[in-house]
């Protein structure tokens, strides 16, 4: 599917000026194929499941909200 770089008819402030765009793309790896775009995903993926941080946040979403 296309990307759009700027919602349809938004007349929205936050949308207006070039580094709200420009912060947009490259949050969202605009500049990618489909294969780099998998290929970070994963990475990203595998970098959190090994994360302390996640463990810790998944244990409390355990105790909080018994949530596994």
């Amino acid at each position: 599917q296309p990307r759009s770089s700027r919602p349809a008819g938004s007349q929205l402030p936050c949308f207006h000026g070039s580094s709200t765009i420009r912060n947009l793309k490259e949050r969202f790896h605009m500049n990618m194929t489909e294969e780099q775009l998998q290929l970070l995903v994963e990475q990203m993926v595998d970098g959190s499941m090994r994360s302390i941080t996640t463990k810790l946040y998944d244990g409390f979403q355990y105790i909080t909200n018994g949530i596994m």
